[in-house]
C-alpha cells in the first residue's frame, strides 16, 4: 500500500542521507553479540534505501498465519543449514540467517503465538526499496497443468523437447544440473563447428525432428509456450499420471515478450495487457497469426523430467519445493535464499478490477531473469488454471519489509553511513530573508525514478 505512513526513526539522517547519496551501497553494521562491539560488514545492495520499522507498522501483521509462514521458512532452513564449503553463501546475511534457522529447527513447528514470537525475536523489519522509490513491484507465476500423451496423435501433435545433444552452453552445467538461463548458446555441427542454435521458428517447423528428443506431446503450441514462460509444468497423461517437467536449457536467442508485440501491433491495449489477455487472443485468433506473434519471441526452452508425482509443488532455485502463496522469487544477486519478506498492498486477487488487501509473510526461495532489484518479487501461486489466472493479472506495486536477522543491527547503519557535507555559511541575502521571517526551503531530494518495465507476459525463468 503505497500510501502507508512511514515511521519516523530516531536516526534522522538514515533515510535522508541515503536518498541524497545516489548510487551508494548502503551498509548494515553487524553487532558482535559476544563483545557488544560492531564489526563492519555489509548488506551490499546497490542503490537501495532501508527504513527500520516497528512490527506495529506492518498492516495485518498480527492477523497473518504465522505457523504457515514458519513452516515455509523451516523448509528453507533445511537448505541453509546443509550448505557447506563451496555451496555456502559468503554474504553476511547468510551467516546471520543460519543462526535463526538453527533456532527454528531446534524449536520445530509452533502454534500461532509461538510462530509470531519466533519471527519477532529473531528478526527486525526493514522497509526496503530502490533508492528514490517508495514501493516495490510484484508479479506472479504458477505451474501450468495441461493434458498430453507420451505418443503423438491427432489430438496431441505438439512435442515437448528435452535438451538437445548438440546444444553447447557457454558455461557447461554440472552433471545432473540445468544449464543457466542466461549466456551464449551454440550448436555443434557434424564437422565440429559451433554456430548459433535454431530459433523458435526453426524448431517449431521441425528442425529437431528425428533426434528422439520428445518427452511427451500436447494439444497446442500455446501449451508449450506458457510452460516455457513459467519454467515448469505438469502434463496430465491419458492414464491420469502427472508428468512433472522443469527447465533444463534454452536456445540462446533473446526473449521477446509477446505482450509487447500485441501492444505494438495495436491488438491488445497496453492498459488491458495481462497473461489472460494473451491466452484469450491466442485461443481466438487464426493459427497463422498466432504462430507469427509467438515466433517473434525467438527464445526456446528445453525441459527435463523431474518426477511422476503430482503431490509436491514445483522446485525453486533454492532446491526445495515451493509453497503456494508463501514462496517468492527474488533477485539472487541481492538477497539470500531463505530471507523472509513481509509484503503488503492491494492486489487483484479476487478479479481483474479487485483491490484485495494482501498482507503476508513470504520467503525468498526462487529467482528469475526478470526479477531485478531490492524490492522486486514474483509470487508463486501454485499449479493449475486458477493459479494461472491470478498470476497472469498481477503487475502491481507493493511495500516490502525485509526481515533482517537480529545478528544484523539496523540501528547501527546510520553510524556507518556517510552523510552530506556540512552546508556552507548562509549568504547575506539568505540571512536577511531569515531576519525578515521569509521561508527558506531545503534543497529538493532527487526525483523518484519510475518502476522498471516488466514483461506483460511473464519472464523466462
Amino acid at each position: 500500500m503505497t500510501g502507508h505512513l512511514r515511521r519516523r526513526h530516531a536516526s534522522a539522517g538514515f533515510r535522508y542521507g541515503a536518498a541524497l547519496l545516489a548510487g551508494l551501497a548502503v551498509s548494515i553494521v553487524t553487532g558482535a553479540a559476544a563483545s557488544g562491539q560492531a564489526a563492519a560488514t555489509a548488506l551490499t545492495h546497490p542503490e537501495t534505501q532501508y527504513e527500520p520499522m516497528a512490527w506495529a507498522d506492518l498492516p495485518g501483521w498480527a492477523q497473518d498465519d504465522h505457523p504457515a509462514a514458519l513452516a515455509t521458512f523451516l523448509a528453507s532452513c533445511e537448505a541453509v543449514l546443509r550448505g557447506r564449503g563451496s555451496d555456502r553463501d559468503r554474504r553476511p546475511v547468510f551467516a546471520a540467517l543460519r543462526g535463526a534457522c538453527a533456532d527454528a529447527v531446534k524449536a520445530g513447528p509452533q502454534d500461532a503465538a509461538g510462530a509470531r514470537a519466533f519471527f519477532e525475536s529473531h528478526f527486525t523489519p526493514l522497509r526496503i526499496s530502490r533508492l528514490g522509490e517508495g514501493a516495490g513491484f510484484l508479479t506472479g507465476y504458477y505451474e501450468p497443468i495441461v493434458d498430453g500423451s507420451r505418443f503423438p496423435s491427432p489430438e496431441f501433435p505438439v512435442p515437448v523437447y528435452r535438451r538437445p545433444r548438440d546444444l553447447v552452453p557457454a558455461v557447461k552445467p554440472a552433471p545432473g544440473q540445468s544449464a543457466s538461463n542466461k549466456g551464449a548458446v551454440s550448436r555443434r555441427t557434424a564437422s565440429g563447428a559451433l554456430v548459433a542454435y535454431h530459433d523458435r521458428t526453426a524448431i517449431e517447423q521441425g528442425a529437431l525432428d528425428g533426434q528422439h528428443l520428445e518427452i511427451c506431446y500436447v494439444r497446442d503450441p500455446a501449451d508449450v509456450f506458457f510452460i516455457q514462460i513459467q519454467g515448469s509444468g505438469r502434463i496430465r497423461l491419458e492414464d491420469g499420471t502427472l508428468l512433472r517437467i522443469n527447465y533444463d536449457a534454452h536456445n540462446g536467442w533473446p526473449y521477446t515478450p509477446v505482450g509487447r508485440v500485441l501492444i505494438d501491433r495495436g491488438i491488445v491495449p497496453r492498459e488491458q495487457m495481462s497473461m489472460d489477455a494473451i491466452r484469450k487472443w491466442m485461443a481466438s485468433a487464426p493459427d497463422d497469426d498466432v504462430a507469427e506473434v509467438r515466433r517473434a519471441n525467438q527464445s526456446y526452452v528445453f525441459f527435463r523430467v523431474v518426477g511422476l508425482s503430482g503431490d509436491r509443488e514445483a522446485v525453486g532455485a533454492q532446491g526445495i519445493p515451493l509453497t503456494a502463496w508463501r514462496s517468492i522469487a527474488v533477485d539472487r544477486h541481492l538477497h539470500v535464499y531463505g530471507t523472509p519478506f513481509y509484503i503488503f498492498g492491494e492486489l487483484p486477487i479476487a478479479g481483474e478490477d479487485a483491490a484485495t488487501p494482501f498482507n503476508r509473510l513470504m520467503i525468498g526461495q526462487d529467482t528469475g531473469s526478470a526479477i531485478i532489484g531490492p524490492a522486486r518479487a514474483d509470487i508463486y501461486f501454485g499449479a493449475g488454471d486458477e493459479a494461472g489466472r491470478i498470476a497472469g493479472r498481477l503487475r502491481h506495486p507493493a511495500t516490502f519489509a525485509m526481515l533482517a536477522p537480529k545478528g544484523l543491527d539496523p540501528a547501527a547503519t546510520a553510524h556507518g553511513l556517510p552523510l552530506p557535507s556540512p552546508r556552507p555559511p548562509r549568504a547575506p541575502a539568505m540571512t536577511a530573508e531569515l531576519s525578515a521571517g521569509q521561508a527558506v526551503t531545503d534543497p529538493p531530494l532527487p526525483r523518484a525514478r519510475p518502476d522498471r518495465a516488466v514483461a506483460a507476459d511473464g519472464h523466462a525463468r
